[in-house]
């Protein structure tokens, strides 16, 4: 039975102003958290607040939901033991110090990911006191060293233990758990689908009123986690170009939402420079879907060429235009690596 994007802003919409959570050195909110009524976009903390902290940490969390976000996404990968944990691939060595770790020197291995050779750690390959032992460090040191002076201080935190943070919160959150490369798991006789959704029966949150979304870029996979829980589910759609019509009726028929890249709404030329937007957001909408968009960041190096300032990659740019301009084209969320940036924004519209 298909269930509509309109639960979305549903459990959304009645989400209460938010509790100020201590952290200690974080940069204080850029206002108030500014309710939603059912006509604005959500916000959506992109691995928390990435921008400032090392991504994926309980930290990182923490701070998008002191700075009012609604909605904090965790992108979920297993471990030997069947737990889940929060990090953005299996492979560990790009956003932790394992490299450091002598006594697993010899679980680096090579897999096969996407169809492509890898050679790294896997979290699959760890127990999770193992993957305790880790610290995690900023995937982008060179564009944000604010977040790298954390390396090494940072736990990795399993879905579990996101879950029973929000559930301290006085708030409604929502969590947008990902799940990464269900295929690569299931060629290794594994399924993330079964670990999420066993999770969610355990602790009452597989109903369509939960404070849960689920999405994944493999549709089969939404599918089967959809035949064992009711919750809305998305679709994460990559790169560029048209969306068929054939294919909206699908997803229409079958999801809640479809998460865009921002190319499928407005497109870059060769240079950089946005073209006309597409009409995806209209024909969505009028299939009962809600579209998301990611993923928004302050820097140069992300920006659309129109909204950069200066040269250095690093350096922000003007991306409150770039929210403006999205905010105006009727996207219903965001995924931001800076949420009290959306919310500000949004604030200001």
């Amino acid at each position: 039975m298909s269930r509509k994007g309109s639960i979305l802003r549903g459990l959304a919409a009645i989400a209460t102003a938010g509790v100020a959570l201590a952290f200690a050195a974080a940069p204080a909110a850029a206002h108030p958290h500014h309710h939603p009524d059912e006509d604005e976009p959500l916000v959506i903390a992109h691995r928390g607040a990435s921008g400032y902290l090392p991504e994926h940490t309980l930290e990182a969390y923490s701070l998008a939901v002191r700075f009012g976000a609604d909605v904090i996404e965790p992108d979920l990968v297993l471990t030997a033991d069947g737990e889940l944990v929060s990090r953005h691939e299996p492979m560990l060595s790009g956003t932790t110090d394992i490299a450091e770790h002598p006594e697993f020197a010899d679980r680096k291995t090579t897999k096969i990911v996407d169809g492509n050779p890898v050679t790294d750690w896997f979290a699959e390959d760890f127990t999770l006191a193992e993957l305790k032992t880790l610290r995690a460090e900023e995937r982008m040191p060179e564009l944000r060293p604010r977040s790298a002076r954390w390396d090494g201080k940072l736990q990795l935190v399993t879905y579990d233990e996101i879950l029973d943070y929000v559930d301290t919160l006085h708030r409604e959150v929502i969590t947008y758990p990902e799940m990464k490369h269900p295929t690569f798991y299931k060629d290794q006789g594994l399924s993330i689908e079964d670990a999420l959704a066993d999770l969610l029966a355990e602790r009452g949150l597989d109903q369509a009123d939960s404070p849960v979304w689920v999405q994944s870029f493999e549709y089969e996979s939404l599918i089967e986690i959809g035949e064992r829980i009711d919750n809305p589910i998305g679709l994460n759609i990559g790169g560029s170009g048209r969306i068929s019509d054939a294919d909206l009726d699908l997803y229409g028929e079958t999801l809640d939402a479809i998460s865009l890249s921002k190319d499928r709404i407005v497109p870059r030329d060769s240079e950089g420079y946005l073209l006309e937007p597409t009409d995806v957001v209209d024909r969505a909408h009028e299939r009962g879907l809600d579209v998301h968009v990611w993923t928004f960041r302050n820097e140069n190096q992300f920006l659309p060429a129109d909204f950069r300032r200066g040269d250095r990659p690093d350096k922000w740019g003007d991306y409150k235009a770039e929210y403006e301009l999205f905010y105006s084209l009727g996207v219903d969320a965001v995924f931001s690596d800076y949420p009290d940036k959306a919310l500000w924004a949004r604030y200001k519209r």
